[in-house]
């Protein structure tokens, strides 16, 4: 499934249910952000702006919109750790949601859709190594990138790998070393 980028004023009208004229009316006072192609002079709209003007405007984004890739879900046990790692994510511009557990993760996993997880092996009750296989068990989840953080053993982060993690962190690290592992899984 390739993912749209960039949506005619026709498709933005199809998304809200109104005439592409009130979508290109919208660009014209500068309420929607958008481009004009060469020659022809038709708009282009970038789904990122097209989502933003939605949501200012309280109305509903669409589902296949609603994907948000700068989107992390941290799930770690120990608040001092999820609060940290949310920081340096928050900083970078990510939307950080926390889940303590893994039955939280799943339910915030389901409503926001994130674009990472990040995931600590050593959790009571349901550990990683269960959460990393429920995701890659669910088809809507299946292709979420999964950084796994944790201070288990070399074979511990190996076996991550191999049930489907997309990279390791080993703790303790810089928070230099979370962001490039971050950004190079989702930009």
């Amino acid at each position: 499934m390739t993912e749209v980028q960039v949506l005619t004023t026709g498709e933005a009208a199809k998304y809200v249910g109104v005439n592409f004229r009130t979508v290109i009316r919208w660009i014209e006072r500068g309420k929607l952000k958008a481009y004009k192609l060469p020659g022809r002079g038709d708009h282009r709209i970038q789904v990122s702006d097209f989502v933003a003007f939605l949501q200012e405007h309280q109305m509903p984004v669409p589902p296949d919109l609603a994907v948000q890739k700068r989107s992390v879900l941290v799930i770690e046990d120990q608040p001092e750790m999820a609060g940290a790692i949310r920081r340096v994510l928050m900083r970078q511009g990510f939307d950080v949601e926390v889940a303590s557990d893994g039955f939280s993760a799943g339910t915030l996993l389901t409503h926001m859709k994130p674009g990472l997880v990040t995931l600590d092996l050593k959790m009571p009750g349901m550990d990683g190594y269960e959460v990393l296989r429920f995701i890659r068990s669910q088809e809507e989840h299946a292709a979420t990138k999964v950084l796994v953080i944790s201070a288990e053993t070399q074979a511990g982060l190996e076996k991550a790998m191999t049930l489907g993690a997309s990279d390791v962190l080993a703790k303790p690290f810089e928070n230099q070393e979370l962001l490039v592992k971050v950004e190079a899984l989702i930009g």
